[in-house]
């Protein structure tokens, strides 16, 4: 299949950049995009050299998310299902992916561009940024967005967005927990890049047991939370990396991870 209006680049160590490449539309969350993003993401979630990814947006913005023109055609009710059960699958193929995705947004994340940045393990923003789940403004309720994003912000401010359909600057975006943090364009490169070397650098096994557990510990309750995640610390303990980043630090050098 080839991958329209994304594209995928090496920045090195481990660490792939994706780009969606649709600035006509604002990179629209359209079948298309959509299908290409999820395709990439399959790719390098079983990709042994990728050991982190950042997600991006061409052009002005990140993404306005879902084509209103493309929704307008399709009419019927299968087709609409379609279009929101693809969207669907990519957000949960970036969240139950091994690999950890960096959202690097600038301008505007709207509807499904927010849940796609809600999606992200994390988040980082350029202070000019905006985001919003609009939908309410055209008689559609953000009721897809609204997944991702109510699990990363609380009810009441969750729900402001939603009735309201204002969009929400980056200094808020941050104060809410939608985003990590936000730097100017002239840093923003240079503060996500960082971060990404940063985790790269740890073992691989690791981050994706630590990954896979922390998203479904979340949705249990506390009891059967602590008997998984002592399972999840068992496995994990089990594996070379553990053994090896023990003793690295009992004898004050620097572990050589296996992946193992």
């Amino acid at each position: 299949m080839k991958n329209v209006n994304v594209l995928v680049k090496n920045l090195g160590n481990g660490v792939k950049n994706v780009k969606i490449s649709d600035p006509k539309t604002y990179n629209s969350l359209s079948f298309v995009t959509l299908k290409s993003l999820l395709n990439i993401f399959k790719k390098l979630n079983k990709d042994s050299s990728t050991k982190v990814i950042i997600l991006e947006g061409a052009g002005k913005g990140f993404s306005a998310g879902h084509n209103l023109k493309e929704v307008r055609s399709l009419k019927k009710r299968s087709k609409y299902l379609k279009l929101f059960n693809l969207c669907s699958q990519l957000m949960l193929q970036i969240v139950e992916g091994r690999k950890p995705v960096i959202a690097k947004v600038h301008g505007a994340a709207y509807a499904a561009g927010c849940q796609l940045v809600a999606s992200c393990d994390l988040a980082y923003s350029t202070n000019d940024s905006m985001f919003a789940t609009p939908g309410v403004n055209i008689g559609l309720f953000c009721s897809t967005p609204m997944v991702a994003v109510s699990r990363k912000v609380n009810r009441k401010r969750m729900m402001k967005m939603l009735l309201t359909g204002e969009p929400i600057k980056a200094n808020y975006a941050k104060e809410i927990g939608l985003i990590n943090d936000y730097f100017s364009k002239s840093k923003i490169n240079k503060e996500v890049l960082k971060v990404a070397r940063t985790i790269a650098s740890k073992s691989n096994l690791t981050i994706k047991i630590g990954k896979q557990a922390f998203y479904k510990q979340l949705e249990m309750p506390l009891r059967k939370a602590y008997q998984y995640t002592s399972k999840m610390m068992t496995l994990n303990m089990m594996a070379m990396d553990a053994k090896e980043g023990i003793s690295a630090f009992l004898e004050k050098r620097k572990p050589k991870w296996k992946n193992k």
